[in-house]
């Protein structure tokens, strides 16, 4: 499947590779709509004393990719693009990275080129505390680290000026559920993801 022609300009994001690991962040769960609802899919990491981001390792002695696929058909196997991602997202799974950084890195590359973003993904190497003076690479607006936290009150979407409903496989049930995960744009609007990003 190609991506839609009407990409996003390239440009350079930093990934926070220098920070501590956060429990109950983002960093290892995102959540899909359900036929049920909103469900939330996660990643099991092993408690083996590593504190950096890139240092924490992924548990594959529990079943959670064969779970998280099982989740992954229910919710959207008769969406109308699913089909064209699932093999794909399966492999970066399969593949089975050692280090959660490294899965999420490999996730977040295949997703925003699927999206029609073109992005270089560039890992910190060193840690600027968020109440610093930003890096002279990018402006304090720019620094989403402290911004999105499911303890926080959700207003990315908002703050981005994407607070406007896509088709969602179970909209006529529940009505627009915001704060999914991107899997659930692509596998409901496909190349046209970007056309709704750059909306």
């Amino acid at each position: 499947m190609t991506l839609s022609t009407d990409r996003v300009s390239p440009s350079r994001v930093y990934l926070e590779a220098c920070e501590s690991y956060r429990k109950q962040s983002y960093r290892n769960r995102c959540y899909i709509l359900a036929p049920g609802g909103v469900e939330m899919l996660q990643v099991p990491i092993l408690h083996d004393g590593a504190r950096l981001i890139t240092d924490v390792r992924v548990d594959y002695s529990l079943p959670w990719v064969e779970k998280t696929f099982r989740a992954l058909d229910t919710a959207y196997y008769t969406s109308a693009f699913y089909e064209y991602y699932r093999d794909e997202l399966l492999a970066l799974f399969e593949a089975r990275p050692a280090t959660l950084w490294e899965l999420n890195s490999s996730l977040t590359g295949y997703l925003l080129g699927r999206c029609g973003i073109a992005a270089e993904l560039i890992p910190t190497t060193d840690f600027a505390p968020p109440t610093t003076e930003a890096p002279a690479t990018f402006k304090a607006d720019d620094d989403w680290r402290e911004r999105i936290d499911p303890k926080k009150p959700d207003t990315v979407l908002h703050d981005l000026g994407l607070d406007r409903p896509y088709y969602q496989l179970f909209s006529s049930r529940c009505g627009f559920i915001p704060g999914l995960s991107v899997v659930d744009l692509l596998f409901n609007e496909g190349p046209d993801s970007i056309s709704w990003l750059r909306a």
